[in-house]
């Protein structure tokens, strides 16, 4: 059974940093890209960042590219976000995309994601 486990959510100020983490497992971690996706509140589910399965692209939505860094080891992938701001508030998810993709995915793409957790940005 896969499963995908969130943690490192919080609150923090504007210009906060926080570092996201998620365990896999029940599938061979390498073979899979991940991706780190959110839902802030009465919005749609959007990616934020995708790793490809060997590390070999990583693509980021554009409102963060340069706050945020995705990075995976064994069987870990992580979210490093810097210079938060109040529109990166939302639940964040983990999602496994399909077997040794690039990074380059759609959501529809990803198969399995977290239960979340949730990144508060507020003065």
């Amino acid at each position: 059974e896969v499963q995908l486990v969130e943690s490192g959510g919080g609150s923090v100020l504007p210009g906060g940093s926080l570092k996201l983490s998620c365990t896999g497992s029940g599938f061979v971690f390498d073979d899979y890209p991940m991706g780190w996706l959110r839902q802030a509140p009465g919005k749609e589910l959007e990616r934020v960042a995708t790793i490809a399965w060997k590390d070999t692209s990583r693509k980021y939505l554009k409102s963060v590219m340069g706050r945020f860094t995705i990075s995976r080891d064994v069987d870990k992938v992580y979210l490093q976000m810097y210079n938060l701001q109040p529109e990166d508030t939302a639940v964040y998810y983990c999602a496994k995309g399909p077997f040794r993709a690039a990074s380059d995915l759609d959501i529809a793409h990803f198969t399995a994601k977290g239960p979340g957790t949730r990144v508060t940005v507020s003065s």
